[in-house]
Order: structure tokens, then C-alpha cells, then sequence
């Protein structure tokens, strides 16, 4: 019976789409709306319709082709995947071969390799997950790459209940899944962020928000040695500061390390690893991962209530250049969101 739904399905499907892609690395005016065919779904893949899907500044990333260095493994000249968009929640409208725990109108989220920016996009079943009934699709597709990095750090920091937390960047995707996440696991948190943002970091559970402006790593009001962790979202602070307010027996975790130059983050990365070897205040870089465990315990939260995401706004498929270009502004409070 499944077998001849789904090859139903398949058969009713377009052979064009709406997408939003590049062809040259640049900012989003390089980023065009056009009609591409529906890709197939491949061997241990699923043809998602998509519903949401949700931007990060690694978008912003990819999409310049900062740190230079990316570019290796992304395209030298141009993008390897030319339409951007990893974080995606949608409905599985047609299965590849070798795929059997999935059936045609499962609703799925999931951090993809990219190609969410298109009304479908082909999802490695190894990354997706169910979506609660209750959750809607643009609050589901806000947590895999931001909500995963931010447990990823905690984690790293081994954050826990009665732990002080500080998070440097408390404003953006990574930041305000950091802020959420930690006061969940019981922690007390402090928060550098805009000024306009420290309503909203208050409200996610900071104790404290600081204006970065007025008060940043070394400011008297921070103080020396007194969090079990710090969480650098930004990756401007300098390594020697970031150590100083970690107490011994904590951590600094490095999530943002810098795109400026053309091997960065590596000398950022290289030095902190050095200067940790042996230290009781190690400064630890982060990698993070797309993880369909953390982001299941994610969608379980979100869907109770206990984590609820911050999204500034949404637009719909036909303005994601407009979205891309808010995001790529380096302004964005929470999470944006595009619905296709």
C-alpha cells in the first residue's frame, strides 16, 4: 500500500521550482530567485516539500565565501551547491532507494547539507528527524544548526545547575539558544549584547545584559575568575581576556573565531589550543556537528514550552533575498525565518 501511495506522490510531483541561487561567491545581490528542475532524491535520501526553513550567518558565510578558506571545501570559483539554506523543516514527498523508516507526508526537520532555499530540496534521511505534531514548522526549523551549536558549547563547558555562564554575542541565533539553553540546565547567565537586545536576552533567562559597547572581557564590572564558563559566539575578544574570567576548573568554549583573513579561524584556533595544554582555565574550540540525537531533545523542549526560540521575523519564499540580506546586515535579534 505504501509502496503504491508513494509512487503516486512521486508521479504528481513538478519538474521545476522556485529557487533562490549563486553562481559566484558575493554578497546577496549574487543571490537571484529562478526555475530549476526538482532534484531527485538519492540512494538513503528523501524529496522534502519545504515549509520553513530558517537562516544562519554560516549562510552568510557560504554565501561570501568567508574565512577564503571554506572555499576548499565548498568551491573554489563558484559554490558547490548554489542554493543556500541548511536548516529546513518539510514534508517528505518522495523516498530514494534503500530508504524504508520514511513514508510519503512524514514532517521532518533536519540541518542539511544546503538547497533549503527552493520549494524542495533532497534531505540525507541520516539528518532528519520527526517534527512534533504540535510545533510548528518555522519554530522547528530555528533549532538544528543554531540550537545544536548552542548545546554543543554547553556541553563542551560542561554547563550545569549552579554554574555562572557568560555569553559574549547573546543576540544572534547561536547566542540566544546559548542564553535559553543554559538557564534550562540551571545555570546563572550574563550577556553581552546590543542594547536593544537586552529586553529579549532577559526575557530567554540572563540574570544580567550587558551593552558590549560599555562593557566587554576585562571591564571591572565582569570581573576576573568568576564564571565556570564562557561561551564566545563573536571571536573578537582577545584569548588572554576570555581566560581571565574563567575561574579554575572552567572553560571558555570559542564558538565564533573570525572571517577577516584568508586562514582564519585557524591561528585564533591554533593559539588557544597551545595556551591550553596543561591550563585549569582551557580555552576550547568548538566544531560543531549536525547531531539528530541533540536535535531531537531539542524539538522535545520546544515543543513542551520550556525552549521557545526567538524569532525576529519571517518572509516568504519569493523575498528570501530580502531575508539573506537582512541576515548578511549582521543585525539580526534570534532567528529569521523564510516560508515557502
Amino acid at each position: 500500500m505504501h509502496d503504491k501511495k508513494d509512487a503516486a506522490a512521486a508521479a504528481s510531483l513538478p519538474t521545476t521550482m522556485t529557487a533562490w541561487r549563486q553562481l559566484a561567491y558575493g554578497g546577496p545581490e549574487t543571490v537571484v530567485s529562478a526555475r530549476i528542475d526538482v532534484p531527485t532524491p538519492g540512494r538513503d535520501e528523501v524529496l522534502l516539500r519545504t515549509r520553513a526553513v530558517s537562516l544562519n550567518s554560516a549562510d552568510v558565510h557560504l554565501m561570501r565565501g568567508e574565512p577564503r578558506m571554506v572555499r576548499l571545501a565548498f568551491g573554489l570559483r563558484r559554490p558547490k551547491r548554489p542554493v543556500l539554506g541548511m536548516d529546513v523543516a518539510g514534508t517528505v514527498v518522495a523516498l530514494g532507494e534503500g530508504v524504508a523508516d520514511w513514508a510519503v507526508g512524514d514532517e521532518v526537520v533536519g540541518e542539511l547539507p544546503g538547497g533549503g532555499l527552493a520549494e524542495y530540496v533532497a534531505a540525507p534521511v541520516k539528518r532528519i528527524v520527526r517534527r512534533p505534531e504540535d510545533l510548528s514548522a518555522e519554530t522547528a526549523a530555528t533549532l538544528p544548526l543554531a540550537g545544536g551549536t548552542a548545546w554543543q558549547a554547553l556541553d563542551r563547558a560542561h554547563v550545569g545547575t549552579g554554574d555562572r555562564v557568560l555569553v559574549i554575542g547573546a543576540s544572534g541565533g547561536v547566542g540566544t539558544f546559548a542564553v535559553a539553553l543554559a538557564a534550562l540546565r540551571g545555570a546563572e547567565v550574563d550577556a553581552l549584547t546590543g542594547a536593544r537586545s537586552r529586553s529579549l536576552v532577559e526575557g530567554l533567562g540572563a540574570t544580567r545584559a550587558f551593552d558590549y559597547r560599555a562593557v566587554g572581557p576585562g571591564s571591572a564590572q565582569l570581573g576576573r575568575g568568576g564564571y565556570d564558563a564562557v561561551i564566545d559566539v563573536v571571536g573578537a575578544a582577545r584569548l588572554s581576556a576570555l581566560r581571565a574570567l574563567v575561574r579554575e576548573g572552567g572553560a571558555a568554549v570559542l564558538v565564533g573565531s573570525g572571517t577577516e583573513g584568508l586562514f582564519d579561524p585557524l591561528p585564533r584556533l591554533a593559539a588557544a589550543s597551545v595556551r591550553s595544554i596543561g591550563s585549569k582555565r582551557p580555552l576550547r574550540p568548538l566544531a560543531a556537528v549536525a547531531d539528530a540525537r541533540i536535535l531531537s531533545e531539542l524539538l522535545d523542549l520546544a515543543a513542551s514550552g520550556a525552549l521557545k526560540p526567538a524569532i525576529e521575523r519571517t518572509w516568504p519564499l519569493a523575498e528570501a533575498g530580502a531575508a539573506l540580506a537582512h541576515v548578511d546586515a549582521g543585525h539580526t535579534l534570534g532567528k529569521v525565518v523564510v516560508t515557502a
